[in-house]
């Protein structure tokens, strides 16, 4: 395995979905050649490909489409989001808020964690079509390298894609499993406190956070979040909104994890 690629979203109207992520957002279209078909819902509708830095996201829509988005908690598994590298945070928050369409799932505005927790400024939100998403933007003294960098090259709000996140009812199962797959683990945290409440929209959550790689560096890398006793185990069909896909170059065969998240491996097996 040599890391994630794309993130792919399955929508109802993939050129409106789209537009939201190119005007709030900053992704750029890409010019791609369209599959015919996705592994898990079969032939499709429209394929869209977006690019930011050098993270993308792909957004489909099935000939045979699934259920809407219902407003998941975020210790739910069906709760798969991705987090936006903001340099600035009031920055990217403040062109966010300019559009119409999406809705906030944290209170009070971006929330800056602890120490203990990284640090790190963050604000959860759903798009249009009901997807988790997050603004990130990380402490000046505790910035990955990766990121000062291509900050630096860059004057947008948002610079890439840090990471993808799942919800899981048990790490160390999650954690066998992703081994198998070539992922090991580079970090983690406990996260709970006033701050982590506000920015789940949760009373008192305790958070187990688990960061996975399968190499020393490369975006978007995986985290599993396991919320304990309280996460909420349901799953979405193939084609509903909610059916998030995390695959890599080609596209292939399907699998997935023991909570449910789709991957897609490539054609070699590689993700």
């Amino acid at each position: 395995m040599t890391g994630i690629r794309a993130i792919r979203l399955v929508t109802q109207d993939a050129d409106r979905l789209a537009a939201f992520y190119v005007e709030a957002l900053g992704f750029a279209p890409e010019d791609t050649i369209s599959p015919l078909s996705d592994p898990f819902c079969g032939s499709l509708r429209r394929f869209r490909t977006l690019s930011l830095g050098h993270e993308r996201i792909e957004l489909i829509e099935s000939l045979t489409p699934g259920a809407p988005a219902d407003v998941v908690a975020v210790n739910d598994v069906r709760f798969q989001h991705f987090a936006l590298v903001a340099p600035i945070m009031d920055r990217a928050h403040a062109r966010l808020c300019r559009l119409a369409g999406w809705t906030e799932i944290t209170l009070r505005g971006p929330q800056q964690l602890p120490a203990s927790s990284g640090g790190v400024t963050a604000f959860k939100f759903r798009d249009p079509d009901g997807h988790p998403l997050e603004l990130l933007s990380f402490p000046e003294s505790g910035c990955p390298d990766h990121w000062v960098s291509r900050s630096a090259k860059t004057d947008g709000p948002l610079i890439g894609i840090d990471h993808t996140a799942v919800v899981v009812s048990d790490t160390a199962q999650s954690l066998a499993h992703y081994a198998r797959l070539g992922f090991r683990k580079t970090g983690g945290s406990i996260n709970t406190g006033p701050a982590q409440a506000a920015l789940d929209g949760l009373e008192a959550p305790r958070v187990e956070v688990t960061s996975l790689r399968t190499g020393p560096s490369g975006t978007p890398h995986l985290e599993l979040l396991c919320y304990g006793p309280g996460t909420r185990l349901t799953r979405a069909g193939d084609a509903d909104i909610l059916a998030t896909r995390i695959i890599g170059a080609g596209g292939g065969k399907a699998m997935v994890d023991p909570d449910g998240h789709r991957w897609i491996e490539d054609r070699d097996g590689a993700i």
